[in-house]
């Protein structure tokens, strides 16, 4: 009983890491959230053959902002984020595009911010893997099946290799 108790308020704790971890990327998402708008209304008159790739972006970010709980934000960060290396390479292709210093200073801050993110998205994965590791190990994992705690997945820097855990335990 003691076992179970003490367990329980570990994965309690550790659920509660995460969580607090992911609040730190939450700021620097939001201040990304915010200059994309600013990106996209600056190049949208230079970019004029690329307007499906500017919808794309600006639907990612809409949708990354309504996302409700911590898996399905780093679903749609992720892809959000490859729109914006899409996004840049694009501008990359335009010499009186990347030559505007609003794009410049954008692109820079942007680029900033994803320095802040991916710092601080080694925090959460960091704590997202003590959390699963805690699931996965026994005797844990009994407790874990019994109050439904579940492995969880790792914000990773490449939308393609993000990893959803089994959580077909036991």
């Amino acid at each position: 009983m003691i076992y179970t108790i003490i367990t329980y308020n570990r994965f309690v704790r550790l659920k509660a890491n995460r969580e607090n971890a992911f609040a730190d990327i939450e700021v620097y998402l939001q201040q990304r959230h915010d200059m994309i708008p600013q990106l996209v209304n600056t190049v949208k008159d230079f970019l004029k053959h690329e307007k499906d790739l500017l919808v794309e972006v600006i639907n990612a970010r809409n949708n990354a902002v309504k996302a409700t709980d911590i898996n399905n934000k780093i679903l749609a960060e992720n892809k959000l984020s490859g729109l914006i290396d899409k996004l840049n390479i694009t501008i990359e292709r335009y010499p009186n595009i990347k030559g505007d210093n609003t794009v410049i200073k954008l692109q820079t801050e942007i680029a900033d911010t994803e320095n802040k993110i991916s710092a601080a998205r080694r925090f959460f994965n960091m704590a997202t893997k003590e959390y699963n590791v805690k699931t996965k190990t026994f005797p844990a994992i009994i407790i874990a099946k019994i109050f439904g705690f579940k492995p969880e997945i790792m914000f990773s820097a490449d939308q393609k290799s993000y990893n959803i855990p089994n959580t077909n335990l036991l």
